[in-house]
């Protein structure tokens, strides 16, 4: 159980990189008030909660209910999840490219930039959407799993509140380089979880491929 908790924990922290949220927020809330911040930072998460809980409980139904078998999600979420890293590791990271949406726009879009692109795609992207399926897949995990990985996901986005609420402290500390950075390396771990989804994938509709 712990093994299974631990994995979880590091496949949404790699997918969601609550770090890499940072100099979006600021750039997003600059100019604002604090009490505006704060609201501004409580309204994404919880917009991005409620996504990723949506994908979590109702994402495989709704692929079983369009006939797209499993092992086809996997494969998909895995090339998906893979050209992720690669913009990670050698595009823009996800702060340069995040905070360069929102130059210009000005503080009377707060609230509608708690939506875009703080709550998506900063923190519920394609990845973390694709990771919430995947990490409650029925036919692998128990209810009870299922379960806990929705509180390992709610954990994980009250950590992402936490830093948004201390930014600016942050931001101080390591910089839009050092947030680059970790970006980065979360794209290599990223592309490592997107080769092991597609294997898997693979596996499952070729079992003849799956070692004993």
């Amino acid at each position: 159980m712990f093994e299974n908790i631990a994995r979880d924990f590091a496949m949404l922290v790699t997918v969601i990189d609550p770090v890499g949220s940072v100099p979006v927020f600021i750039a997003v809330t600059r100019g604002l008030s604090g009490r505006d911040q704060r609201r501004v930072a409580v309204r994404a998460v919880a917009i991005a909660a409620l996504v990723l809980i949506f994908f979590a409980w109702a994402g495989q139904v709704l692929l079983e209910t369009l006939e797209v078998p499993l092992p086809a999600f996997r494969i998909a979420g895995g090339i998906i999840l893979f050209l992720v890293a690669l913009d990670m590791l050698f595009g823009e990271s996800k702060p340069e490219s995040e905070v360069r949406q929102v130059t210009g726009l000005s503080a009377r879009d707060a609230g509608a930039l708690a939506l875009f692109p703080l709550a998506i795609p900063s923190i519920a992207g394609p990845g973390a959407m694709m990771a919430a399926v995947l990490l409650t897949d029925s036919h692998r995990a128990s209810h009870a799993q299922q379960v806990m990985t929705t509180v390992v996901l709610l954990a994980v986005l009250t950590g992402t509140l936490l830093l948004l609420l201390s930014a600016t402290r942050i931001q101080r500390m390591i910089g839009d380089m050092g947030a680059g950075i970790i970006s980065r390396v979360m794209g290599m771990i990223i592309a490592a979880i997107a080769v092991t989804g597609i294997l898997e994938g693979i596996r499952a509709y070729f079992p003849a491929l799956a070692t004993d």
